[in-house]
């Protein structure tokens, strides 16, 4: 009944696994990969002929993770798995990524892959298992995917590189220091195909070596999947890619001048309309035949691609006039806008983003439930992308996969000079608006990011600066590494590199490559050559930096205090009674974590002492020989019990409330009166023992002994 084949490889420390032929028979390619106790299948169906007049590729990469993979049960309401979450989005990003390239040219039929997490192990993240998955399903589908390709996970710790670290070395990395990134690498076994990354200031030699070690421990990986295919594989699909050379010598025939004159224009609109124009009297001079050709956008995409490829590679000069690694004008401008917290506006030739910091308390942590467990987040970048910001009127509705990755990506950049939650223990939530791109937006978001939190007055380790790299590769060999790209050169080129850092180490990497033929010596020439970009856009930074602003006068003011955790049921107090009436009384929020750490938060500095001084009632004890300010609370015959340290009490005897003998306490004192006292120490059965006597009432200073000598005689 079952066609089973199933592989396996020991790769690092577990055994991995690729079977195929007992589950989901009906789609073109099924394969369940298993990593440790970690199991994910991917299923591909690929539509048998194109949508007329339809070109582009429709290729759509589903990630999904099952609550029932690590034995949990969704939480909310509705109890099932509903939108995808950020994870689940970030990681279907990463496998479109490096497979979308890898299809036959001219290939646009309709693909479909999903990748379903089954079991979680809680120690191998599905994400590499599902990219594995996913390729070895396309590879066997008969679709035309010239991969495979494989992907790994990299740590680094201890000067040592790290074959997929487990989920919990990779969980929070800016809280352990002995790690010091978080990198996936996917390929094919002759070159690299994407990568991303959250680090720790590496160096460029640190990083490359990264990349190089991982592009190394996939090649297994590679040839177990076409040892796998080698058994289980379908017949190739019939597919031939379209030659469409006679309608492209139409086509560069009747345009080529016009084409090449409007990508002279070096403002970015006028450029657009003139490229536009330009489409259209070509069109004019085909046929109608050429004109209902499948094939016309192709051949348009060629011109255009060969005009802008030739002029960089042979001559060194952009279409907006820029040799290849001169960085755009910046201007930075911090402050921009009045009553938020923290607020820059940042702008780098015809990109430009407005990103804006506000600061919150542990009541504005993110709560984030995953397969390995629930956690909170106190960082958040948000990334918007409007359709003004291109030009155009466009459909407006919530954030979608570019959105949600290029938060990330804007997001590990930044997290990695933070300050440490007991350091700065505030919820930071950046957003940031694009208000015009040409370029790279998340990496104005970057650099507006970290002006923003320095004007809110954010302690950053360092500023960090981002810069989006491109490449042209020709077939004879030739190539031009491209600093700042532009959006037309991002379109049109092989590669697009994105790298941020601080002015001593590289905080993201980022890079995702449309050709096989990438060699290290390309990648170490485009990591210097954004080295350089980097440190130019810090030096512009850091000009804005001087006129930052202070901690914002319309932020809270957060004071963190440590108690014991045997006194964290005294402070909440039953039902919350107590901590209800110091935020009652107080005014301020109070948040306690079972560490003992409280958390106090109040635009009014009067509040939060008046809170800590309350939480610090309860939770110390007093001192011998301090002095304390006390309410009579009971006056009896032989003294008085003064309340002086929260609800504590203790005794005046008759004897210590003045340097003369009294015939009764209620001869100097009376319920409610306030007073001042010294606490002398406890008696044998731990009760306390005050004077009044020896301390002046009016200054509240202890009497000197010799002053009290005097009084007595």
């Amino acid at each position: 009944m079952f066609n089973e084949v199933k592989k396996s490889i020991q790769w690092g420390e577990e055994t991995l696994t690729l079977e195929t032929g007992k589950v989901a028979r009906q789609a073109d390619g099924s394969v369940i990969a298993t990593l440790g106790e970690t199991t994910v299948m991917a299923n591909v169906t690929f539509a048998k002929e194109p949508k007329p007049g339809q070109d582009f590729f429709p290729l759509t990469v589903h990630y999904q993770e099952k609550y029932y993979a690590a034995g949990k049960v969704p939480g909310g309401f509705f109890k099932r798995e509903a939108r995808p979450t950020e994870k689940e989005t970030l990681t279907a990003r990463l496998i479109d990524r490096p497979i979308r390239p890898l299809f036959v040219d001219g290939f646009k039929h309709e693909v479909l892959v999903m990748c379903t997490v089954l079991s979680h192990d809680l120690v191998n993240d599905p994400d590499i298992v599902a990219m594995i998955a996913a390729s070895a399903a396309l590879t066997i589908s008969g679709a035309p995917f010239m991969g495979p390709i494989a992907g790994c996970r990299v740590g680094y710790e201890g000067g040592e590189y790290v074959l997929n670290p487990t989920v919990d070395d990779m969980h929070e990395l800016r809280m352990n220091p002995d790690q010091r990134l978080d990198l996936i690498v996917a390929g094919t076994k002759d070159a690299v195909m994407m990568v991303e990354s959250e680090a720790y200031e590496l160096s460029e030699e640190e990083m490359l070596g990264a990349v190089t070690f991982a592009h190394d421990q996939i090649k297994p990986v590679v040839d177990l999947i076409i040892d796998l295919a080698e058994d289980a594989a379908k017949e190739p699909f019939d597919f031939q890619p379209p030659d469409y050379s006679a309608l492209y010598d139409a086509v560069k025939a009747a345009g080529e001048k016009e084409m090449r004159a409007a990508f002279a224009i070096t403002d970015k609109q006028e450029r657009t309309a003139a490229v536009s124009a330009a489409r259209q009297n070509i069109k004019g001079a085909l046929t109608e035949e050429q004109l209902e050709d499948p094939n016309l956008g192709a051949a348009l995409k060629k011109l255009e691609a060969s005009i802008l490829r030739g002029d960089v590679v042979k001559g060194g000069k952009r279409i907006d006039g820029r040799d290849t690694t001169t960085v755009r004008p910046i201007v930075c401008e911090t402050g921009f806008l009045p009553r938020t917290h923290g607020s820059a506006l940042f702008t780098r030739g015809e990109t430009q983003g407005l990103v804006v910091t506000t600061l919150g308390t542990g009541d504005d942590e993110q709560f984030i439930d995953a397969l390995h467990g629930t956690f909170r987040s106190n960082f958040l970048l948000h990334y918007n992308f409007p359709p003004y910001s291109v030009g155009e009127a466009g459909r407006v509705g919530p954030p979608g996969r570019r959105e949600i990755g290029h938060g990330k990506l804007a997001w590990r950049a930044l997290q990695a000079v933070l300050p440490a939650a007991t350091d700065f223990p505030y919820t930071i939530r950046l957003v940031s608006e694009i208000t015009e791109s040409n370029g790279s937006s998340s990496m104005a978001s970057v650099c507006g990011g970290s002006l923003s939190m320095m004007d809110a007055g954010v302690p950053l380790k360092a500023p960090v600066a981002g810069v989006a790299m491109g490449l042209i590769l020709e077939d004879d060999g030739d190539f031009a590494i491209l600093t700042d790209i532009l959006g037309d050169e991002d379109h049109l080129g092989d590669m697009d590199f994105k790298v941020a850092g601080t002015e001593s180490g590289i905080t993201s990497l980022q890079m995702d490559i449309k050709v096989a033929g990438i060699t290290p010596e390309i990648m170490k020439q485009a990591l210097a050559q954004a080295k350089d970009g980097r440190m130019h856009i810090l030096g512009e930074m850091n000009k804005a930096l001087s006129s930052a602003g202070d901690f914002s006068v319309h932020a809270p003011r957060i004071e963190t205090m440590n108690i014991p955790t045997d006194k964290i049921r005294e402070v909440i107090g039953s039902g919350g009674k107590v901590i209800r009436e110091i935020v009652e009384v107080s005014g301020a929020k109070v948040d306690i974590n079972d560490e003992g750490v409280i958390k106090i938060a109040s635009p009014n500095g009067d509040s939060i002492k008046k809170a800590y001084d309350m939480i610090h009632s309860i939770v110390a004890e007093p001192e011998e020989g301090q002095i304390y300010d006390g309410t009579v609370v009971k006056i009896v015959d032989f003294g008085a019990f003064v309340n002086f340290f929260g609800k504590r009490d203790g005794l005046v005897h008759v004897s210590q409330i003045e340097n003369r003998r009294l015939n009764h306490p209620s001869d100097v004192l009376k319920e409610g009166q306030d007073v001042k006292v010294k606490l002398l120490g406890f008696d044998d059965r731990g009760k306390v023992r005050l004077s009044m006597k020896v301390v002046d009432q009016e200054t509240g200073e202890e009497i000197e002994p010799e002053k009290k000598q005097k009084d007595d005689d």
